[in-house]
Order: structure tokens, then C-alpha cells, then sequence
């Protein structure tokens, strides 16, 4: 079965960074393109961050240009969330998702992980 471990969430300070790991499944890997997600609490989850199978490829939502960048690790079979000068409102739980990117593009995956809370205190 396909799965995605997420972890590197935690409590920061605004202006910091931190660094999401996501563990993949081999197949999903290397055959989908994957991204991150995000839901702050009482907002609806919204997609901040894809990048296509091959990875040469790459999305972003506006409000984290030039702050966040998503990696990916095929050795690892590893996608990484980037996240650079930290703001309050980047607190939300991460979620790591995979799918073709089309899906993803729209919010929705075929595969999700479990979350990982990224808290950010002004």
C-alpha cells in the first residue's frame, strides 16, 4: 500500500525557517507528481506547493514565492518543504500529497499523509 510520512513540523519563531520531510512509496514516487498542502485552523486545506514526477517542474502558490521551495530526493524517495522567513500565518498542519499533477493541481491526490503542525509564534 502507498503511503507518505510527513515530519520536521514544530514550533518556530517568525523570521526562521524549517525544512518538512515526506517519505514516499517507491511507485508513487517515481510515476506522480507530489506537492504540499496546507490547513490553517477553521480554513479550508489549500495546495501551496507542487512539482511534477520528473521534477522539472514547479508550483507554487503567490503568498509563499520566493520564501518556500519543494525539493525532491529520488535516491530518498524524498520530497522536502523549504520554508524560509517564517510569518504567523504560515501556522497550519503540512500535509504531503501524490497524485498526477492535474489532480493535485486542483486540490485534489490520490495518496495523503497524515500532517505534520507547523506552528509559527510572532
Amino acid at each position: 500500500q502507498v503511503q507518505l510520512a510527513e515530519s520536521g513540523g514544530g514550533l518556530v519563531e517568525a523570521g526562521t525557517s524549517l525544512k518538512l520531510s515526506c517519505a514516499a512509496s517507491g511507485r508513487i514516487f517515481t510515476s506522480g507528481a507530489m506537492a504540499w498542502f496546507r490547513q490553517a485552523p477553521g480554513k479550508e486545506r489549500e495546495g501551496i506547493v507542487a512539482i511534477s514526477a520528473n521534477g522539472g517542474r514547479k508550483f507554487l502558490l503567490d503568498s509563499v514565492k520566493g520564501r518556500f521551495n519543494i525539493f525532491k530526493d529520488n535516491a530518498k524517495n524524498s520530497i522536502y518543504l523549504q520554508m524560509d522567513n517564517l510569518r504567523p500565518e504560515d501556522t497550519a498542519t503540512y500535509f504531503c500529497a501524490a497524485g498526477p499533477l492535474s489532480r493535485l493541481m486542483t486540490g485534489r491526490a490520490d495518496v495523503w499523509g497524515q500532517g505534520t503542525q507547523v506552528t509559527v509564534s510572532s
